[in-house]
């Protein structure tokens, strides 16, 4: 096992200060192999240890031509974590959530933002990469999103319309789209209909809500995607639902689901006697 590996299979707080030195290395190694690149490129998003030089690393591969489509895409994707977790409006910048040594600075924050924007409308660059581009430039919502989102969901190719259900999930204004995709039986679509439709709330959508789960036959992505998002639908049949999924599952993902929902709606049951069926 490489070393590599072995911090793969560590938690990212139990990495040693040297990790991020050990993934630079790897990033930028052009004939390194390429399992050990791809984790490279993976671990070095963790915001952990994302810093300038890893991002400028991950940069260098995500716009060079020559790299594998596959390590360009995961390099794309180690961007998400930095770009989410940066407050909008700059304030206090680097001071999120205790991790100001590692996060990226204004300047490489803005970089990234504009090389996957300029990204995004080259049509040279391959479809996945692109499609991974505004997956992960949507953490950090810019002018630009709404009209590339919208015409990624009209483009009637199954992946770009799942890649924009994924974004809708992050920019206002697509409820429609949202509530539409819901009827689809592509289980892609519907489950990154279903999450979206959790993240803002979207009464109209909890009876499909509901559907999957009183769905015995429901895919199980589905089912827990439904799961979470009765959560945000917040509609008043919802506990009554999840309590009654506890009940009949026997499935352990789906009842730690269902356990964690529970406790997000402040809700305690305790028993087959506490429900309201």
């Amino acid at each position: 096992m490489t070393e590599l590996q072995r911090l793969y299979n560590t938690p990212s707080w139990d990495w040693p200060e040297s990790a991020a030195s050990l993934f630079l290395v790897a990033l930028q190694d052009s004939n390194g192999d390429e399992a050990d690149r791809l984790l490279a490129a993976e671990m070095a998003g963790d915001f952990v240890a994302i810093n300038d030089d890893l991002a400028g690393a991950l940069l260098d591969i995500v716009e060079d031509s020559c790299e594998s489509e596959e390590l360009q895409a995961r390099a794309v994707i180690s961007f998400g974590v930095a770009l989410e977790y940066i407050d909008s409006d700059l304030d206090e910048f680097n001071e999120v959530d205790g991790y100001d040594d590692f996060a990226v600075s204004e300047q490489m924050y803005r970089r990234i933002l504009k090389s996957l924007q300029r990204l995004y409308f080259d049509g040279t660059v391959p479809e996945l990469v692109r499609r991974r581009t505004l997956e992960v430039s949507v953490r950090s919502p810019q002018p630009w999103h709404h009209g590339a989102v919208r015409a990624a969901y009209q483009s009637q190719e199954e992946n770009w319309i799942v890649s924009a259900l994924f974004c809708m999930a992050y920019i206002k204004g697509f409820q429609q789209e949202i509530l539409e995709a819901l009827q689809s039986k592509i289980p892609e679509i519907k489950y990154e209909a279903i999450r979206a439709a959790g993240t803002w709330g979207i009464a109209d959508a909890w009876s499909d809500i509901c559907e999957v789960l009183t769905d015995q036959a429901a895919d199980k992505g589905l089912l827990l995607a439904a799961i979470d998002a009765s959560v945000g639908i917040e509609h008043h049949e919802v506990s009554a639902a999840l309590g009654k999924l506890l009940v009949d599952s026997s499935d352990e993902d789906v009842i730690a689901t269902v356990h964690e929902s529970l406790a997000m709606l402040d809700m305690d049951f305790l028993g087959d006697d506490d429900y309201d069926l």
